[in-house]
């Protein structure tokens, strides 16, 4: 089911854990299977210089988490306004389809903590907040 690339950041996850120093954290859901991500960033000079995952969910889940974080550290601000889930699936190999919905909550919980980050600078985040897809609604969780 889950190739050899996506087995490793499930069986060995990179950046997991809480960051107490966090500059913004986002939480996503998705009532249907379960799956909660919490998403940890540390922003300095508008880089994110860290980025941390606690994850409940399944393989997938705690994979696209992992492979998320090692993804966006380094981003500036506004590279990382850019990141897609697409990239998450391609970076790990793939996903089967009835689990491209984990790599949409990765997506999710870093702009989530990037709204948050707007909020306490005073940027707008209208924007930004229209991408998240609520998942709590959705009839299938097979978007992305």
């Amino acid at each position: 089911m889950y190739n050899e690339k996506v087995m490793d950041h499930f069986m060995n996850p990179r950046n997991v854990g809480e960051m107490k120093d966090a500059t913004c954290v986002g939480e996503v859901g998705n009532a249907k299977c379960g799956d909660i991500m919490r998403m940890y960033l540390k922003i300095e000079n508008d880089v994110i210089t860290d980025a941390m995952f606690k994850t409940f969910g399944c393989a997938a889940a705690i994979a696209t988490s992992s492979m998320a974080t090692e993804l966006i550290k380094g981003k500036t601000i506004d590279e990382a306004l850019t990141f897609t889930n697409k990239a998450v699936v391609e970076e790990l190999g793939g996903l089967p389809p009835a689990k491209i919905h984990c790599s949409v909550l990765a997506e999710e919980a870093i702009k989530t903590a990037l709204v948050e980050y707007f909020k306490e600078i005073g940027r707008d985040y209208a924007e930004l907040e229209a991408q998240i897809h609520s998942c709590e609604d959705c009839e299938s969780c097979s978007h992305g």
